[in-house]
């Protein structure tokens, strides 16, 4: 039983070194965090990444969302019993954000890969309420485990 990842990275969007190994870091300790209470991560699956700039994260948020603005992270769940889903992180939008928040860059990019993982295993916070609430207390839980750990 294991989570596989897939990390790619647009070209010219991972200037920061490390950060397909960053990634895998942090989404490996995040799994082992949930794994107590999510049971689709105690099978083998895979999560797939890409790493994006501010225009290509742009295009598939206009695609698939109808929004047509750069966003930091989009979550595409599959259909299918191996593949969990698709992360794509802008680490342009995770740069500009980690200036933004005063927060380490690290910080912000384990923040947007831990709440693309939640919207794979069904976490949502679009309508509010309780799901934007059990969704933003498990996100900071994961926060803590990972700084706890040394990820951040």
């Amino acid at each position: 039983m294991s989570v596989r990842y897939l990390i790619s990275a647009e070209a010219g969007a991972t200037k920061l070194v490390g950060v397909k190994l960053l990634a895998r870091s942090i989404l490996t300790a995040a799994v082992k965090a949930l794994s107590p209470t999510e049971p689709v991560l105690n099978t083998d699956t895979e999560v797939s990444v890409l790493l994006t700039g501010d225009a290509e994260i742009r295009k598939l948020n206009s695609t698939y969302r109808g929004k047509d603005r750069a966003t930091d992270v989009l979550s595409f769940t599959q259909d299918d019993p191996v593949l969990l889903g698709d992360i794509v992180v802008s680490v342009e939008r995770a740069t500009a954000q980690s200036d933004l928040y005063s927060v380490t860059f690290n910080a912000e990019f384990a923040r947007l890969l831990v709440h693309g993982l939640l919207h794979l295993l069904g976490y949502d916070h679009v309508n509010g309420g309780r799901q934007a609430a059990k969704m933003k207390r498990t996100e900071a839980e994961l926060m803590s485990a990972l700084e706890t750990e040394g990820q951040l």
